[in-house]
């Protein structure tokens, strides 16, 4: 008996430093969420990818290959706080990217903020905060667990890819006004931007970028993984005559400035005044994500994140993907150019992490905010399933049933998010049930052609749904929030809001293209690997909760990844 408590008294420093190994924390969390970015892309574009970006990731980190969301509609708004928030829209509240607010009979925006004024942007772009989400993020948890002595900053060129994913506690937000090219934020942050970020804005990069020509970074023929750079269902710029390389950026940026505008229209002449530049434009080209990946680095540097005794967290997400698929599709060439010049990008930002804290003393994630569907001129050409349906036709065909049924009067107050918001103010004054008018409306749905499922809200709510559609859809419901009736549409359709015409590509279905993203991690403690089994969006945030030995976001439903913990 003796010997055996000698030898436990003698393990017992042993034990001691190996809890207080495991107990340690990265130096830095870098959180990276690619706008559209379907799973596919990492394959389809591999053998053109270079080796210090992507590649890097999976060869050096750890890939769930069938990664993903649950719940719908799959929006940029959702997407990104699920991801930080660990839960679905039921609980976190963001249904949207915008949703109808029945108390205001008006529509709200995902991250505005009437309460807070901008600061080194328009009153327009920056009104902005996290208040509509109704959970704490990772990044909220983090600042929590060290008492607020970790540094938490969200960048992106998108107010709500850096807002949601920063979190409520948050020392910086920064977003991209494209009014004068600068990264700007809210009061809800402070009251003045940071000299190094004045010095960023004032150095003029936007402008920079945009004052030579989107080319090709390949020669063009070599673009095989993509259809030809002339085809019908991409759309061109405005002022372009066909959606073809190379666009003459400096060209399609220059537009008069507000002064000239007003002048030429007052006078009726044209102003001899020297044009500036339309700096919203770089959105939409590859130069976006450059122009991102130069802001985060100079926020990791000027911040000192990960070099000041605490873990750092940085949210960075990359949109000018997702404006160039909503744009050309998913099987252009400006789409495929747009991720080999991320995937740079992204070796210009893991290389510079490597620099400012070491290797393997960063835990980097990377995933996307939502996929997305073929465009529907492509599906056509090759005689696949799917579509545009017109969202305004399909409107007026339910309201003119309405009218049939119980009269004149508006019975829709909204139509957005694959969800009718009905006239209940009308329905009290006709006497009507609202269930039962949801299921007329419902059955009305289904009768549409294209139309895979509708239910309503009351029946959605009455019942459990653990798989199938109504099993996205419930996830996706928040009651004060969501829609009175829900629909789904066949698989291969989007949600064709300018309808007849349908150029590019869209997202928000519950179908895999729409879900399925990748899911990669790497450095801190990151075993090599890669796995098959199907994983959850809303399991990355308590799996990043475990690296760090801190609690998970208070409405979590995901569960930690434990082949990436092992």
């Amino acid at each position: 008996m003796k010997k055996i408590l000698l030898l436990a008294l003698l393990a017992l420093p042993a034990l001691a430093q190996k809890k207080s190994a495991a107990l340690a924390r990265p130096r830095l969390v870098v959180g990276i969420v690619v706008d559209q970015m379907r799973y596919d892309y990492l394959y389809r574009y591999w053998n053109k990818l270079g080796n210090d970006g992507f590649k890097r990731l999976i060869g050096e980190g750890f890939s769930y290959e069938s990664c993903h969301y649950n719940y719908v509609p799959t929006y940029t708004g959702p997407g990104h706080t699920s991801v930080f928030t660990g839960t679905t829209p039921a609980t976190h509240g963001i249904v949207g990217n915008n949703w109808f607010e029945r108390e205001t009979g008006k529509t709200t925006y995902v991250t505005d903020d009437k309460t807070v004024q901008p600061v080194g942007g328009t009153v327009a772009a920056g009104q902005m905060s996290p208040r509509h989400n109704l959970a704490t993020t990772i990044t909220d948890e983090l600042r929590l667990a060290t008492n607020f002595q970790s540094k938490v900053i969200g960048v992106c060129i998108k107010d709500r890819g850096s807002i949601l994913p920063a979190g409520h506690a948050a020392n910086a937000a920064y977003w991209y006004d494209g009014s004068n090219g600068a990264f700007i934020t809210s009061t809800f942050y402070t009251q003045a931007l940071p000299e190094w970020v004045s010095k960023f804005n004032a150095a003029g990069h936007a402008a920079e970028y945009l004052a030579q020509p989107w080319n090709t970074l390949l020669p063009l023929a070599a673009y095989t993984e993509s259809t030809p750079d002339d085809v019908p269902w991409e759309s061109a710029f405005k002022g372009e005559a066909k959606p073809v390389f190379p666009h003459d950026l400096p060209s399609l940026s220059a537009t008069p400035t507000a002064a000239v505008k007003a002048t030429e229209k007052a006078s009726g002449e044209k102003q001899p005044a020297a044009p500036t530049r339309n700096l919203d434009l770089i959105r939409s080209t590859p130069f976006g994500n450059s122009l991102t990946a130069d802001f985060a680095i100079e926020t990791l540097r000027q911040e000192q994140m990960g070099q000041r005794g605490q873990t750092d967290f940085l949210t960075l997400s990359f949109s000018s993907t997702d404006y160039v698929g909503h744009q050309f599709g998913t099987t252009a060439i400006e789409t495929e150019d747009t991720y080999l010049r991320l995937d740079r990008d992204l070796a210009r930002v893991l290389d510079f992490i490597d620099k400012q804290v070491g290797k393997g003393q960063a835990l980097v994630f990377l995933t996307a905010d939502h996929a997305a569907d073929q465009a529907a001129g492509f599906l056509e050409a090759h005689r696949l399933p799917g579509g545009g349906l017109g969202m305004a036709p399909l409107r007026d065909s339910v309201q003119r049933a309405l009218v049939r049924a119980h009269g004149p009067g508006q019975w829709i107050l909204d139509f957005e998010n694959q969800q009718i918001y009905l006239n209940r103010s009308l329905l009290a004054q006709k006497k009507l049930e609202l269930a039962k008018v949801q299921n007329e409306v419902a059955e009305l749905l289904r009768q549409q052609p294209h139309i895979a499922q509708a239910i309503s809200a009351t029946d959605l709510q009455r019942n459990a749904w653990p798989v199938g559609l109504s099993m996205y859809q419930a996830n996706g419901f928040y009651g004060p929030r969501s829609g009175d009736v829900l629909f789904v549409m066949s698989p291969g359709w989007l949600e064709a809001y300018s309808y007849p015409v349908i150029k590019g590509t869209t997202h928000g279905a519950s179908w895999a293209y729409d879900t399925h993203v990748p899911l990669l991690w790497w450095g801190w403690h990151v075993p090599h690997g890669e796995s098959s089994a199907e994983v959850k969006i809303v399991d990355i945030a308590p799996t990043v909760a475990r690296y760090l030995h801190i609690q998970e976001p208070s409405g979590c439903s995901g569960v930690p990844l434990q082949e990436v913990l092992k």
